[in-house]
């Protein structure tokens, strides 16, 4: 553990989760952030980066199913040995690395209860590496419709509950990605009854185009 005495702390980069409905860009999210970007896609949803320059792609090959706890920790530790290169990494669908997770855990295990605790343990470590990693981290999921349930919001992370509060307890933003009118949003304000949180600034809603524009109000705030 690390003392930083009288607040000294030093500052580190954000870290995004973005969950949202299959087509309302996500991905795309991506292109906002200035920098070169590596992008680790896990389920092989990678149109939206073709041609960039600024952008290297990684793509899990089935071999890699078997053994993709070991695949994703290699990932990050490749990403931070190389963070004066790259300044963003973007984990790309969450709840697909998950079930594959889950999965390899299962066939250890045929006890529903520790396999979950297995999976939230090791998101928890992943989340907490990420946190200390050096870098600005964009992590995306897809959603599910709860319709209504009386102890959720109508949307949520296609995400185990513990799972995903044990991963995003790291992250600065949490949102919900959707499209309305021809625009895309993002809410991120808890209130409403959906998984979000905003430790950048004051906003709760807020254009996609503009999840990068904070709010100088609070950094003022806040010094």
């Amino acid at each position: 553990m690390k003392l930083y005495i009288n607040g000294e702390v030093p500052e580190q980069p954000n870290l995004y989760f973005i969950y949202g409905a299959g087509g309302t860009g996500k991905t795309s999210l991506l292109n906002q952030f200035k920098g070169k970007k590596l992008l680790i896609s896990f389920d092989l949803s990678t149109n939206v980066v073709r041609g960039r320059e600024d952008t290297d792609v990684g793509m899990l090959e089935e071999s890699d199913k078997e053994i993709i706890q070991e695949k994703v920790d290699e990932i990050l530790k490749y990403a931070v040995a190389h963070k004066d290169k790259y300044k963003i990494l973007c984990l790309d669908n969450i709840s697909a690395l998950q079930n594959l997770v889950l999965e390899n855990i299962d066939g250890k295990s045929r006890d529903g209860r520790q396999n979950y605790q297995k999976l939230q343990l090791w998101f928890r470590e992943k989340g907490m590496y990420l946190r200390n990693s050096g870098l600005t981290v964009l992590a995306t999921a897809h959603e599910i419709d709860n319709k209504g349930t009386l102890d959720k919001g109508r949307y949520s992370p296609d995400m185990n509950d513990k799972t995903f509060n044990a991963f995003t307890s790291m992250f600065d933003f949490v949102g919900r990605i959707y499209k309305k009118d021809g625009s895309r949003w993002i809410d991120c304000d808890p209130e409403q009854g959906n998984q979000g949180k905003n430790r950048i600034d004051d906003r709760t809603l807020m254009h996609a185009e503009e999840l990068l524009e904070v709010k100088e109000e609070k950094k003022v705030e806040e010094k």
